[in-house]
């Protein structure tokens, strides 16, 4: 065996193995999991002395980017009386972000859109929103101001 084929052998050795995109894709479901699990309970904190809870629903989420084609996740809802707010997940992979989650109100049978949170949208790690119909702007943090923003729509 030459010292180049050692070499290259050895080189080879070190390099960790390449993630398969179902483990990818699998890391990715538990963080979008675990990144709604998080926003519930900053929105818990923001509601504290509001007499509002947040409650969870589980939602099937279609992605036909991840294996199986679909996978479970919390929606978040605040209510009051027949009007509510939903954080309702959308999908996973998708122009050119990671985990988006749709933000609607709803009032009797009329359904509004609000915006959209994203988890991860090139290097940005925090939520950011945008509001409906914005295409091109990269969305602004997600915060208290928006998201008391947002469900001002819930008082009449």
């Amino acid at each position: 065996m030459s010292f180049k084929s050692q070499f290259l052998e050895k080189l080879q050795a070190q390099q960790p193995a390449p993630v398969s995109s179902v483990s990818k894709t699998q890391a990715d479901i538990a963080e979008f999991r675990l990144r709604m699990a998080q926003l519930q309970e900053q929105m818990d904190a923001w509601l504290v002395g509001t007499g509002l809870n947040v409650e969870t629903l589980n939602t099937p989420v279609t992605d036909l980017l991840v294996e199986g084609g679909r996978f479970d996740i919390a929606t978040l809802v605040l209510r009051i009386d027949d009007r509510s707010v939903k954080f309702v997940p959308a999908f996973l992979y998708g122009q050119g972000v990671t985990g988006c989650v749709e933000v609607t109100f709803h009032n009797g049978g009329l359904v509004t859109p609000l915006g959209r949170l994203f988890m991860r949208s090139g290097t940005v790690k925090n939520w950011t929103f945008v509001p409906p119909g914005v295409l091109s702007r990269p969305g602004q943090g997600f915060d208290e101001s928006t998201f008391f923003g947002l469900i001002l729509a819930l008082l009449p």
